[in-house]
């Protein structure tokens, strides 16, 4: 069966989450069946972590605050969680339905597809956006 996506529903977890008056810094997108609809959200990226166990396969739109001693932003990641135990066959479809996730969260600085939870520290993510961000001028404040 061909894998669908809630789009109105994906939507609205992607623009709280993209709110910056919203306490709301990540959403899973799950799959429920053959329909991938919004999982959990939060405001604490150590409970988002918690939600990548062994046996799931899940997306995460995610905001960190990131910048320099010049400037402070908004910098998002799509997240692409494969558990360890995911089957060949889901961890393949996977890579196909992150197509329909990409039609609602269209803007995000890096994408990351990832197994091992070590990747998933808050400390890795925030230093690949800020590598992905361009110029840093931490540098010139020591």
């Amino acid at each position: 069966m061909a894998t669908k996506i809630d789009k109105e529903a994906c939507r609205e977890a992607y623009n709280l989450v993209r709110d910056d008056g919203s306490a709301v810094i990540w959403v899973t997108f799950k799959y429920d069946g053959a329909t991938i609809v919004p999982g959990e959200q939060g405001a604490d990226y150590q409970h988002f972590i918690q939600q990548c166990t062994d046996d799931v396969r899940l997306f995460a739109f995610v905001r960190f605050t990131t910048g320099d001693a010049m400037s402070k932003r908004s910098k998002f990641a799509l997240i692409t969680w494969i558990g360890e135990d995911v089957s060949g066959l889901q961890r393949a479809k996977t890579g196909t339905d992150k197509t329909l996730v990409k039609e609602v969260v269209q803007n995000f600085a890096k994408e990351f597809v990832i197994s091992d939870r070590k990747e998933l520290e808050e400390e890795f993510i925030k230093n690949e956006l800020k590598k992905a961000g361009g110029a840093n001028y931490d540098a010139q404040a020591e």
